[in-house]
């Protein structure tokens, strides 16, 4: 009994086994593996940017929501939400002095529309917080956050080197590479607290998350 107790997996493990599938076929996505050899235009870097400054500048208004929803029972995941608001405000920010970095136009970036795919990603965050539950946010969170560790740094240091970039076009791309363990590390922690009945509502979200997370990325070509 013990000893079977000790081979389960954390309730972070069992997040990570269930949508291991769509992650892979995330990671599938040619512009990801031509990113990661450093084998893109900069024109694509900064449809990339751009793309990630129409998601991102949702993340606060995101939490809140899904903070504002959370049952008084769970105070403990509000109080989560809240200390999640103050590490990513501002975020959208570093993106766009990024895209001037590149050599963009961040005021035509702030000013234009996302693209549809990138549209239906948030579209189906406010949405699953409302109809389903406040938690499928943490799909997203999930896929955003982990995609980031395992690829950014990389990611970064390779298309720097191919397009001669300085270090602040890729303010955003580092600060979110894997570096940033300690904020990994207080995500799963997070999942980590949580019942059988929530992981299965982040795990069914996430999967929905790497598929429309990948269809941004097929955009950008």
């Amino acid at each position: 009994m013990q000893q079977a107790l000790k081979n389960k997996p954390t309730q972070f493990e069992k997040l990570c086994i269930d949508t291991q599938k769509e992650q892979q076929e995330l990671l599938d996505v040619p512009v990801i593996n031509q990113a990661m050899q450093g084998n893109i235009s900069r024109d694509t870097y900064i449809a990339f940017l751009t793309q990630a400054y129409h998601h991102v500048k949702h993340t606060v208004p995101l939490l809140m929501y899904t903070g504002s929803r959370i049952s008084h029972q769970d105070e403990w995941l509000r109080s989560a939400m809240a200390e999640y608001i103050e590490e990513e405000i501002g975020h959208e920010k570093w993106i766009l002095n990024d895209i001037k970095a590149a050599g963009g136009n961040p005021t035509e970036v702030s000013q234009s529309e996302p693209a549809f795919a990138t549209e239906m990603m948030v579209a189906y965050a406010y949405d699953s917080i409302s109809r389903k539950d406040p938690l499928t946010f943490l799909g997203m969170v999930h896929v955003l956050e982990g995609t980031s560790v395992a690829l950014a740094t990389k990611a970064a240091n390779t298309i720097k080197d191919s397009l001669s970039l300085p270090n602040n076009a890729f303010t955003y791309l580092y600060s979110h590479g894997d570096l940033d363990q300690d904020h990994q590390k207080f995500f799963q922690d997070l999942i980590n607290r949580m019942t059988d009945s929530q992981v299965d509502i982040v795990i069914h979200s996430a999967i929905r998350f790497y598929q429309l997370y990948a269809n941004i990325f097929k955009s950008l070509s």
